[in-house]
C-alpha cells in the first residue's frame, strides 16, 4: 500500500470517499486487496463485515485482482486498487500499473 487519497466532496456524482492503493502482483497482493476493499466498505458505510454487500465486494475485488495479476501484470509490477463510495453505490477499479495499457478516463454516468 503506497498511496492513500480520501476526499469529502458532496456533488451528486462525486465520490464521498476515495481510496487508491497499490499491491504486489501476487496471490498475496490479491488477497490483501480483497480484504482491504471489504474493510473499507464496512468502515465507510457501517455495514457488517458479513453482510451481502460486503460479500459482493469481496467477490468482485477478488475476481478483478486475479484478472489483473493473470492477464495484465509483468513480474515485479504492482496492480492498483481504487475504491469509491458514491452517494448511491460502491465502485471498485483494479488496473495493472503498465502505463502504456491504462484505459482512457471515463466520466461517471448518472444511474438510471
Amino acid at each position: 500500500m503506497t498511496h492513500h487519497q480520501l476526499t469529502d466532496e458532496a456533488t451528486p456524482l462525486a465520490p464521498t470517499h476515495q481510496l487508491t492503493l497499490r499491491f504486489s502482483g501476487t496471490r498475496r497482493g490479491a488477497r490483501l486487496a480483497r480484504r482491504l476493499a471489504v474493510q473499507q466498505l464496512t468502515d465507510w458505510t457501517a455495514l457488517p463485515y458479513d453482510s451481502d454487500p460486503a460479500r459482493a465486494v469481496a467477490l468482485v475485488t477478488a475476481e478483478l485482482a486475479s484478472n489483473a495479476i493473470r492477464h495484465g501484470s509483468l513480474p515485479g509490477r504492482d496492480f492498483r486498487l481504487v475504491l469509491f463510495l458514491l452517494p448511491d453505490r460502491y465502485r471498485i477499479e483494479v488496473t495493472d500499473t503498465r502505463a502504456e495499457r491504462l484505459p482512457p478516463p471515463v466520466a461517471p454516468q448518472p444511474a438510471d
